[in-house]
């Protein structure tokens, strides 16, 4: 059902690296499908947005059906269950007030010289929140991605979500109205992410888009970036544990499954040095695994990407750790604060028993959108700083310009740019 390594073996080097190496990369018809896709709504707006909408979703929609109206938002707050309209607002709170400490603000000094020198903070005018709808309704992605953007500025928030079979989500409905969204249009898909990069007739040109989304808008999202700003590309969701034996198993079990169900291609790997540890987990996902309503998704991520790996101590464990760069990481150990220092690359870690990742997925407070794929070596978490931009400011005054472009004539003369050269000079010579 798992694979299991052990950092001991022979061969544990090469399957390692196979376990890691097993992602699925998009094939050239997917990437070509995506293009003509992409081409099409940049050719025919509307018209191409709608039938690619009603084709793949399975809708007999018309142009006026593809906006949800505010109303339709705000009577969805009002229909759903009382616990999960207070869970949302719950979240909310937590999550603005997470992100609020990310803000960043213009600041500016004057330099010996008398020269001012500073960074100008603006938020992004529009933005687009691309919230999946395929096999599951994700209304967590709903508040993730836009409150951020809303706690850094950003002028208008469009959201996106495909409605297959004309079924709307009440709850990401809901949270989309809680959040605050400003418009919100029922596509998705390569065809969404087209409308929102290039603009229709309907749907307005933003300057970023955000939020996960399946091989498809993954692949769009690659193609459109440089006409639109992108968050990063997500792969499949992946969950590694740090184990040092002493936790509950059905717990370590339930954490892999909470990753796992997510789809076919998720990855989720246990390290741990106690052997007798690895078997009691693998006795509990075996027990645990019937009783789950998406276990035949579970089972096919565990068979193909899901590792329990026997390391010799806590230390290879962290090695190995840096090297999966993982988007979700626990460290289920007894003394979690005198290993997280060690930790280099991780989306979000998760630190003790007690801290489940999921708590991350919901409601902790911090962004649940991740880097993935090993990206965590040099990507960071969604939040406010990736819907702000930063100018430069420069301010010479007659006398604090000389020093500059004495240095900028000389470099720029090195450089053979004379046109660069005597546009410092003629600063120089009104001193």
């Amino acid at each position: 059902m798992i694979t299991k390594l052990d950092t001991a073996a022979e061969d544990f080097a090469e399957r390692f690296l196979a376990l890691l190496s097993a992602t699925s990369e998009p094939d050239a018809d997917l990437i070509n499908t995506v293009q003509d896709i992409i081409q099409d709504v940049r050719n025919r707006g509307d018209e191409a947005l709608l039938e690619y909408t009603n084709r793949f979703d399975r809708r007999q929609a018309s142009l006026t059906d593809l906006e949800i109206a505010a109303e339709t938002l705000n009577q969805a707050v009002a229909e759903i269950p009382q616990a999960t309209r207070q869970a949302l607002e719950s979240a909310v709170k937590r999550i603005q007030n997470y992100h609020d400490r990310q803000k960043q603000e213009s600041w500016e000094y004057q330099d010996a010289e008398g020269t001012v020198l500073g960074q100008q903070i603006t938020a992004l005018d529009r933005v687009g929140v691309y919230v999946p709808g395929g096999k599951a309704a994700y209304p967590s992605s709903v508040l993730m991605n836009i409150i951020p953007a809303q706690v850094a500025g950003v002028g208008e928030i469009v959201m996106v979500v495909p409605c297959p079979d004309d079924e709307m989500n009440p709850v990401v409905l809901a949270a989309a109205s809680i959040a605050g969204v400003d418009r919100v249009f029922s596509v998705g898909g390569a065809q969404a992410v087209a409308a929102l990069a290039y603009g229709t007739q309907s749907v307005p040109k933003v300057d970023k888009i955000v939020g996960p989304g399946n091989r498809y808008v993954a692949v769009a999202k690659r193609m459109v970036f440089g006409v639109a700003g992108i968050d990063m590309i997500a792969g499949p969701s992946e969950i590694l544990i740090i184990s040092d034996g002493s936790g509950d198993p059905d717990w370590t079990a339930m954490d892999m499954f909470s990753q796992a169900e997510h789809d076919e291609d998720a990855r989720a790997i246990l390290l741990c040095p106690d052997s007798g540890y690895l078997e009691q987990v693998e006795t509990s996902i075996k027990q645990l695994l019937p009783t789950m309503e998406r276990a035949e998704i579970i089972e096919a991520s565990l068979r193909n990407h899901g590792a329990l790996i026997r390391t010799r101590d806590l230390d290879e464990a962290i090695s190995l750790a840096n090297r999966i760069a993982p988007e979700h990481l626990e460290l289920a150990l007894t003394e979690p604060d005198d290993w997280v220092r060690k930790i280099r690359h991780a989306g979000a870690i998760f630190m003790g028993h007690f801290t489940a990742e999921v708590l991350g997925d919901y409601c902790a407070g911090p962004n649940h959108v991740l880097p993935t794929s090993g990206t965590a070596r040099f990507s960071s978490p969604l939040g406010v700083y990736d819907f702000q931009k930063r100018s430069s400011i420069i301010k010479c005054s007659d006398s604090s310009v000389a020093p500059l472009a004495a240095t900028a004539s000389v470099l720029a003369r090195a450089e053979g740019l004379t046109a660069h050269a005597r546009s410092a000079e003629y600063r120089l010579k009104k001193n």
